[in-house]
């Protein structure tokens, strides 16, 4: 099961000439459960679109298996007529060895919109490791502005709705090559990394670019599929910064009009 990410609804607008019923177009949000080989592992709210490439990328970035090839199967199933229209869950068959080593670290989520540690037991699993990136190459200003500014039009949910943020997968000449949304950012990022695995991502060089903020967890995310630099529209967060200095990974942000800043790895941006 797929939706298409928004609903219509009526809704009542008031202005200075009185009120009136409006058609309206919103995002959908509902809570999607990864279960692995039969265990519920986490909950998080989510688009209901693009569902088998959220459970392949946040299996893959929160370094559940080590290799797609560890994931045997993904099935997703609506439930939402079950729980009062909220509810989908993602079964998912992965390595016996793996699930051996989540069921020892096994805690429980409760994701939040635009939060990407709920339910984090310790500042140990809060501030684990990030491992590095394997990617080499630079990345020039002018790629990156070019997968900016094309970004929007790659937003089909977005232009219907206006809530959903969009992560996409650029060539280092700023192609993109395929993009992701979601009401939160942190489950775009999942989403791109499941529809990256596999395929061919352009050679070395290629990078991520987001329609949000900068976090720890998207510096995170965006290492552990090998990214150059995340490039961000708005602001990245201090742990964000560190965290991609320690994982050789170009952090750029405020990526607007020509414009950008440059927060680590400056050697990696070409001017």
């Amino acid at each position: 099961m797929d939706g298409g990410g928004s609903i219509h609804l009526q809704a009542r607008r008031l202005t200075a000439a009185g009120a009136e019923l409006r058609d309206e177009v919103v995002a959908e949000e509902v809570a999607v459960a990864l279960v692995y080989n039969g265990i519920s592992h986490a909950v998080m709210m989510a688009t209901p679109c693009d569902l088998e490439d959220f459970a392949r990328g946040f299996t893959l970035t929160e370094h559940l298996v080590e290799s797609p090839s560890e994931i045997y199967d993904i099935e997703v199933e609506d439930r939402r007529a079950q729980f009062g229209g909220r509810g989908i869950e993602v079964q998912l068959r992965i390595a016996n060895q793996r699930m051996a080593a989540l069921q020892e670290r096994r805690r429980s989520l409760a994701g939040r919109t635009g939060c990407g540690l709920c339910g984090v037991d310790s500042l140990d699993a809060a501030l684990r490791p990030v491992p590095a990136t394997r990617a080499t190459a630079k990345v020039s200003h002018a790629a990156i502005t070019r997968a900016m500014a094309a970004l929007p039009g790659e937003q089909r949910i977005n232009r219907l709705n206006g809530a959903t943020h969009a992560a996409g997968w650029a060539a280092a000449n700023g192609t993109l090559l395929a993009v992701r949304e979601d009401v939160g950012r942190h489950n775009a990022l999942d989403k791109l990394a499941g529809a990256l695995a596999g395929r061919d991502r352009g050679g070395d060089g290629g990078f991520v670019v987001v329609t949000s903020r900068c976090s720890y967890e998207m510096v995170q995310k965006a290492a552990a599929i090998d990214a150059a630099a995340i490039a961000a529209v708005s602001a990245p967060t201090s742990l964000a910064i560190e965290t991609a200095e320690q994982a050789g990974l170009a952090l750029v942000a405020f990526v607007r009009d020509n414009r950008l800043t440059v927060y680590a790895h400056g050697e990696r941006i070409e001017a």
